[in-house]
């Protein structure tokens, strides 16, 4: 009998290795970061949180946390594959430092995330400006989409609670910019909460849509061409009043809960009244329709807003709700928006479903786990998380690589490996020539070197 072969080749292991660099292709990163002016925007922000005498930016070590998260780390100390790599990434603070400088953030309150936020916000014009038609205007509108996300505690936290899925942790409300079907989107707001956070609170709605609005460029913060989408639980009385206050100037696409009332107003739509939804593609969705609601049913909600109705068959093996009708899976949404098929906004509003994979990649980046112990250092956790690998991949990648989510561009892009060399007074690194996705990383910085230098 032949002896079996081995499945893969036997390599001698030494830890003797020089000039060789992990986490090559992170140099992605860093130059989106110095294109984007990002570096300097948070150093000057966080200027009056330097001590006289601090080796170290503020600034840089919050850049270096956030690096860290964007290569897959999940707490503080990971900023240690960065200070492992000082050639690439420059001298990086210890683990104490940044533990302080983050508790000193976290103790100015307020102040801290604002001076976040504004650099964030400036930043994110240029981003955009760079985009070069990938920015999330591409097609004329930017879609917002809020949606809450529930994050598991495994200890006791504070403001960790009993969740409404009877899990224990904290329940956040995010912040997304779609991009669009040709990418994915960006983080825009994220409002920290405890676990027993209501789903529906109109207070905690209002609060975040302003967060993301103070994130977009100036002349989207009061536009009819920002949408904010949220599922039902933004249908409330006073969220939806306080969009329609913003009157021309913000549109709105809000899920909201089938009561009796609407039920009933549902079992009086005539056939006829019912058109054929549609599918991103423009082909009529089988087994599916929409309709307008109009009457008493609008009473006590704000002037202008629409009520549309969807109803279909449901999947097989689905289970029907005491509100679905005729053996009709319902659902229902409000918009301000008019002038347009109602096939069409029914469609639109459909697309935030889209936050689901915004939520997926974000779960890989930093929201999986909160890792410090108090509430305000946790929020500046998330403040600094989200944003490289939304705008990095915007600015330099193209085709189905934009598309990539995070543990993809990881173990593609980030991952490969380099050789650190030095000629005179220049470094070079050199990736593997034999790495698949090489192409795709030099390719990708030569774009970013086009980009205009911040001024």
């Amino acid at each position: 009998m032949r002896e079996p072969i081995a499945s893969y080749p036997r390599v001698r292991v030494r830890g003797d290795g020089r000039q060789v660099v992990s986490q090559a292709g992170s140099v992605l990163l860093m130059e989106t970061v110095r294109k984007v002016g990002l570096d300097r925007a948070i150093s000057v922000a966080l200027t009056p949180c330097r001590k006289p005498r601090a080796v170290h930016d503020p600034g840089k070590v919050l850049l270096d946390v956030a690096l860290a998260v964007a290569l897959g780390g999940d707490c503080l100390a990971d900023v240690g594959m960065l200070r492992a790599e000082p050639a690439v990434f420059g001298p990086v603070a210890s683990d104490p430092t940044v533990s302080r400088l983050v508790d000193v953030l976290a103790a100015s309150g307020e102040k801290a995330l604002r001076a976040i936020r504004a650099a964030r916000a400036e930043v994110r014009e240029s981003v955009w400006q760079s985009a070069e038609g990938k920015a999330p205007d591409a097609d004329g509108s930017v879609p917002v989409d809020l949606d809450g996300v529930l994050v598991i505690a495994h200890s006791d936290k504070e403001d960790a609670a009993a969740t409404w899925k009877r899990t224990y942790g904290h329940h956040p409300l995010m912040g997304f910019v779609g991009h669009g079907p040709g990418g994915t989107g960006e983080p825009v707001a994220a409002l920290l909460r405890p676990g027993n956070a209501g789903s529906n609170t109109a207070a905690d709605h209002i609060t975040a849509a302003q967060l993301a609005l103070a994130q977009l460029p100036k002349k989207y913060r009061h536009g009819r061409q920002t949408l904010i989408r949220t599922d039902s639980a933004g249908g409330t009385h006073d969220f939806v009043a306080w969009l329609a206050r913003r009157g021309r100037w913000l549109s709105y696409s809000v899920g909201t809960v089938i009561t009796d009332a609407i039920h009933e107003h549902v079992l009086k739509v005539p056939a006829s009244a019912w058109t054929p939804a549609i599918e991103a593609d423009g082909e009529i969705r089988d087994g599916a329709w929409v309709a307008e609601l109009t009457g008493d049913v609008l009473t006590g909600w704000p002037k202008g807003m629409r009520l549309i109705v969807r109803k279909e068959r449901p999947h097989p093996g689905a289970q029907l709700r005491l509100t679905d009708t005729d053996g009709m899976r319902l659902t229902c949404f409000a918009t301000n928006t008019s002038g347009r098929p109602i096939a069409e906004l029914e469609l639109r509003h459909r697309l935030r479903a889209r936050a689901e994979d915004r939520i997926r990649a974000a779960r890989a980046t930093g929201l999986r786990n909160l890792p410090l112990h108090h509430t305000a250092q946790n929020r500046i956790w998330l403040e600094i998380a989200l944003d490289l690998l939304a705008w990095m991949p915007m600015l330099a990648l193209t085709g189905k690589a934009r598309l990539w989510e995070p543990r993809r561009l990881r173990l593609r892009l980030f991952t490969a490996a380099g050789q650190l060399v030095s000629t005179g007074r220049r470094r070079i690194l050199r990736l593997a020539r034999h790495w698949p996705w090489t192409s795709h990383i030099t390719a990708a910085l030569d774009r970013l070197t086009q980009l205009p230098d911040p001024g």
